[in-house]
């Protein structure tokens, strides 16, 4: 039976197979075989002894290590004494000078890299949908708002391509952190290698080299969890791009601006009781579950300020926000990529907003105009400034003020000011930025 949502409810099944018991066993495992091989290349351990390790480790069972912890209470040699019954003699050597954590933070270091694979390849697809709707609508004025209210126009291609930019970031990021992220270590009890010898140093490097991942440069008993800490904050980064981009279409959506919709099946209920309604749930899903994976922020700083050469307070909370934020975040990329790719845009509601205050929004090309025409810049924004207000307390268009204006209509004529007011005329560079970002992001997307 389900307990948790993300059983169930939310995430992909390949995420959820990296932070799976099953997978966080098989990596301890595979990090065990490593070191035993490595121990063997510097002469530590015989090499006929590692290589039984490894060709009978991988037999060793889940099922056998949880019967053993529920005898001695150690999950860690639980797991050390199910490989050593699976290798015969060379059993004797599995884990030889290790302390838990060079295994588990270790392991922990394979299933960052799993994540991170998962997480880039979607952060992938996301950029690939939106440099697509932003090409597909780099033309589309619409009205442009600041502070929720109208403002001049922009092109919904510009608003796509600056979620863009800010996801080709993430994924800049991602390749940044993921050589500090995915390191293992083994530096025993507290750090001093003194259970390897001399040869401590060497162990370690060969060790990663057989995992393909990096070593520590320095540790104590545990990885220093500043490294997990900047995981934690990338997926709290990802999250919130992924909860603006959500919180945008729900404002959109509402029934007084109508210009985009969740795509809705043709079965699809959106109310138990009002049948009329059509609500943006996937938007509103990832905007709550960004909340939640911003919340492992505070404790992954937490899990660095162990004392001394470490205490166990960062396990259990590991335990739980490692699969919780990987999960929710995986699951809210996916979810926000298939909602922009199937974004309704309503092209009409669009027109019918920018021209909701019947030229108002557009008193900043009017004032530019008169300026250069020879009014003094601060005059020009006081005159317009002074006819916006009154074209809005009399609901009146801003074209018929400013013709009662002699100043104005002097600087500009009643053609003019018609022209300045057309809101297709003042997207100024827009298209041209858009287009610059699709050349530069989409090698990203390969």
């Amino acid at each position: 039976m389900a307990v948790h949502p993300i059983e169930e409810r939310y995430g992909t099944q390949e995420m959820r197979a990296v932070w799976s018991e099953q997978n966080r066993f098989s990596c301890i495992v595979k990090a065990e075989v490593a070191l035993a091989k490595a121990e063997a290349v510097c002469g530590m351990i015989p090499p006929t002894s590692a290589l039984e390790i490894e060709a009978n480790a991988l037999s060793a069972s889940l099922e056998r290590a949880k019967e053993i912890e529920a005898e001695i209470s150690h999950d860690m040699m639980a797991i050390v004494k199910a490989i050593s019954e699976v290798c015969g003699e060379s059993g004797r050597w599995v884990h030889y000078g290790a302390t838990s954590n060079d295994i588990l933070d270790t392991a922990t270091g394979l299933q960052l890299s799993q994540s991170l694979d998962l997480l880039e390849v979607k952060l992938k697809n996301l950029l690939a949908v939106l440099l697509k709707r932003a090409d597909e609508t780099k033309t589309l004025v619409c009205i442009g708002r600041t502070h929720g209210q109208h403002g001049v126009p922009t092109t919904y291609g510009l608003r796509f391509a600056i979620w863009a930019s800010e996801v080709s970031r993430h994924i800049e990021r991602l390749s940044q952190l993921r050589p500090r992220v995915v390191v293992g270590q083994m530096t025993g009890a507290v750090g001093t290698q003194a259970a390897l010898g001399p040869k401590g140093m060497e162990v370690q490097a060969a060790m990663m080299e057989n995992l393909g991942m990096s070593s520590v440069d320095v540790s104590n008993q545990v990885i220093s969890r500043d490294r997990y800490a900047e995981y934690f904050m990338f997926c709290a980064g990802v999250a919130t791009t992924l909860d603006k981009i959500g919180i945008e279409i729900r404002s959109l959506q509402r029934t007084e601006i109508g210009e985009v919709e969740e795509a809705f099946g043709a079965k699809q209920v959106g109310s138990s009781t009002m049948p009329h309604k059509r609500n943006p749930i996937k938007s509103e899903q990832v905007c709550g579950l960004a909340r939640i994976i911003r919340s492992a922020v505070e404790p992954a700083l937490q899990n660095n300020t162990l004392w001394d050469e470490r205490d166990l307070t960062n396990s259990s909370c590991e335990r739980v926000i490692f699969p919780e934020s990987s999960i929710l975040t995986d699951h809210c990329l996916r979810l926000m990529t298939g909602v922009l790719d199937g974004l309704v845009i309503n092209r009409a509601a669009i027109r019918r907003n920018l021209a909701f205050l019947h030229g108002i929004n557009m008193a900043e090309p009017v004032m530019i105009e008169l300026t250069k025409k020879g009014m003094n810049r601060q005059d020009a924004h006081e005159r317009v400034r002074m006819a916006s207000m009154q074209a809005l307390a009399e609901g009146k268009a801003l074209a018929d003020v400013l013709a009662t204006d002699p100043e104005v209509i002097r600087c500009c004529s009643k053609t003019d000011i018609a022209a300045l007011l057309n809101p297709d005329a003042y997207t100024g560079t827009a298209v041209q930025q858009v287009e610059r970002v699709i050349e530069k992001l989409s090698p990203l997307c390969g």
